[in-house]
């Protein structure tokens, strides 16, 4: 860690850029004070193909003033933006601002667009074609990379035209979810739970719970040890959204087939899921058509 907190690789990089534009400066005057021995007819000596012979012919002064000049532009360069080190510039320059500048200048420009759309509830901004055809846009940039370009998801990221809610799917949950994002946490239940053999009959309980194939004899056992479940996920498995717990009994599993193996490894291991806030990177407006297109989705 000490590489990344000292100054030393700052200053490390600082000579190297200083001293081999020095070099180029002292290795351009002296070569230019350098007399070659020529004969009296102004060559060389050297010959190629029998008679293509060298001339001495230096290059012209303005030629020289111009290798001259590029290195006292790189030395204004480095006083004006950064390239030595920590040093910030003279300007204040930044990748970072000059990047915000221009996501400023392309809101302030399309907001006329997004105007209109402001003033709608969502459900009537999901029936506009231009509001839909700049959300599937804004959902193809910010949201495809996890929840897929058909928003049917992936192992670990939720289906978004199913209608199944961890958090709920009006309008007003999803802008939430949008806006500040969420974090997910299934904590190791199996210490709580008991034995390795009561988690098993757990595993066996929430897979009776959803209609899918089970030894009927341990999901019985399972279902008075599932009341430690029932906190979050409620006495029916439904969930609850208030805490974002998921419903046990609809067929949908978010991280993985509905097998016993996938049941206890989330017992044993637990998951924590996150879904990044966006409102630092796009505008009320955007994550107000984005709300609608998404909601969208599941209410066709």
């Amino acid at each position: 860690m000490s590489d990344f907190t000292s100054n030393f690789w700052g200053i490390y990089v600082s000579s190297i850029t200083l001293v081999s534009i020095v070099a180029c400066l002292v290795l351009l005057v002296i070569t230019g004070k350098i007399k070659a021995s020529t004969a009296a007819d102004n060559t060389t000596g050297h010959v190629w193909d029998d008679d293509i012979r060298e001339m001495n012919n230096p290059l012209p002064r303005w030629w020289s003033y111009m290798f001259v000049g590029t290195i006292i532009f790189a030395l204004a360069y480095l006083v004006m933006y950064p390239g030595l080190g920590s040093n910030k510039g003279t300007l204040g320059w930044t990748s970072e601002k000059l990047h915000a500048d221009e996501v400023a200048k392309g809101n302030a420009e399309i907001a006329p667009i997004y105007a209109k759309f402001m003033s709608m509830k969502p459900e009537d901004v999901a029936k506009d074609a231009q509001a839909m055809a700049i959300g599937e846009r804004l959902f193809g940039n910010n949201c495809a990379q996890c929840h897929a370009s058909d928003a049917r998801g992936n192992k670990g990221f939720p289906n978004l035209t199913d209608g199944d809610w961890l958090h709920g799917g009006t309008p007003e949950k999803i802008k939430e979810t949008i806006t500040g994002g969420r974090i997910g946490n299934m904590p190791p239940m199996a210490a709580a739970v008991g034995s390795a053999d009561d988690v098993k009959n757990v595993a066996q309980y929430v897979l009776s719970l959803s209609g899918l194939p089970h030894d009927s004899a341990r999901a019985a056992l399972g279902q008075e040890k599932f009341a430690i479940c029932a906190a979050c996920h409620g006495a029916d498995g439904k969930g609850m959204q208030a805490v974002g717990s998921a419903n046990l009994t609809d067929k949908i599993w978010l991280h993985g087939p509905g097998t016993e193996k996938t049941i206890l490894d989330m017992i044993n291991n637990g998951k924590v899921n996150v879904m990044p806030a966006q409102a630092g990177r796009l505008t009320e407006a955007q994550i107000h058509v984005l709300t609608a297109y998404i909601w969208g989705l599941s209410n066709k």
